[in-house]
């Protein structure tokens, strides 16, 4: 249990028990006081947003179209709202969706493309009222209402040949050409042109991306943990994820000793990989933690609110108690207890059992 705001919350399995047990309209409340006591917040925390996600997502598929819509105007004036939350808000019908398509900061221009792709001119033109909306995704819009009245900005056409006077006019009904007015195309032109300006924008942050991925010096290191994750054999990956990490065997062996993956989460996360190689190896090592889709959105909204620098600092303390270990062991008082070991192993060397360093 913690508080926020003086507000008393629960752990999310507790939020969802007390839901089962009680009548539908406490999950109802418990939703909106959730998200209520989190914007009262001047500046949460990253622990927070993750605590909030942690609360509500279980629950948004059993709570109202009004307990939605109302959870969508509140998070829309939001300034640090939780993105995976506002993500699946966005994806609702319009009229929960609005609030957030046209203020909501958490919604970056790859999101509202991919939104409009999805969804179509309902969205699109909720996204239209954003101030100041990407003018590339502004054409976009303007193309899928009325794809003749586009007009594509001079800056960006200076840089093609000029076009010939006939490629400059149109067809009359009567057959005769008839010079277009200036800032007129021809049908079809302004729709390609538009479309072409979005790939292009989406092909620079694919390229950016892939590009990160490509210099990531631990590309090495991910291809050895996804391979062996993928043999099953669960020696074999504590033995890369120990190397990885540069800690004792035995620690990594905790790691992935019960079916939790946070410890398995904080080790990727420090290792920088992206949210779909850690999921990758993840999934490999626990099968069975993914049945449903919803396990999967969850594990990913975990990991990209698992800041790096937290998850450096948990790989801290396993090197460090990889070290106090080689301290301890190189001790006098243990020295002396490890030789009275070898000196008794020597005498009963039938009783010696089989160990891995």
């Amino acid at each position: 249990m913690y508080l926020v705001s003086g507000v008393s919350f629960v752990s999310s399995s507790d939020f969802r028990q007390i839901a089962i047990r009680t009548e539908s309209g406490k999950a109802e409340r418990l939703f909106r006081a959730a998200v209520s006591a989190f914007c009262s917040l001047t500046r949460p925390s990253r622990r927070e947003i993750g605590q909030l996600e942690d609360l509500t997502l279980p629950l948004f598929d059993n709570v109202s179209v009004e307990s939605r819509r109302y959870v969508a105007a509140a998070l829309s004036e939001c300034e640090y709202a939780p993105a995976a939350l506002v993500r699946r808000l966005c994806e609702e019908p319009v009229d929960i969706a609005a609030p957030l398509l046209i203020r909501s900061r958490a919604v970056g221009d790859i999101d509202l493309i991919a939104l409009i792709g999805r969804h179509g001119l309902p969205h699109a033109r909720a996204i239209a009222r954003r101030k100041d909306l990407n003018p590339t995704i502004a054409d976009l819009i303007r193309v899928l209402e009325r794809p003749t009245l586009v007009r594509v900005r001079k800056p960006e056409t200076e840089s093609y040949p000029a076009r010939s006077l006939a490629a400059q006019t149109h067809a009359t009904a009567d057959g005769a050409e008839t010079p277009q007015a200036p800032g007129q195309q021809t049908p079809g032109v302004a729709a390609e042109n538009a479309r072409r300006r979005l790939r292009s924008m989406m092909r620079t942050g694919d390229e950016a991306s892939a590009a990160k991925v490509d210099a990531f010096p631990g590309a090495d290191t991910y291809v050895k943990l996804r391979e062996t994750a993928l043999t099953g054999n669960a020696a074999f990956f504590q033995t890369a994820l120990a190397d990885a990490l540069d800690i004792e065997f035995s620690i990594a062996q905790s790691l992935t000793a019960n079916q939790n993956y946070a410890p398995l989460l904080a080790a990727l996360r420090s290792l920088d990989f992206s949210e779909d190689r850690a999921f990758l190896i993840t999934v490999a090592v626990y099968p069975g933690l993914f049945p449903h889709p919803q396990a999967i959105r969850t594990y990913l909204d975990r990991y990209r609110l698992l800041h790096r620098d937290v998850a450096l600092d948990k790989v801290r303390g396993w090197k460090a108690e990889t070290l106090s270990r080689v301290v301890r062991n190189a001790s006098p008082a243990n020295s002396e207890a490890r030789k009275a070991s070898n000196s008794d192993e020597a005498e009963a060397p039938g009783l010696r059992a089989s160990s891995r360093k």
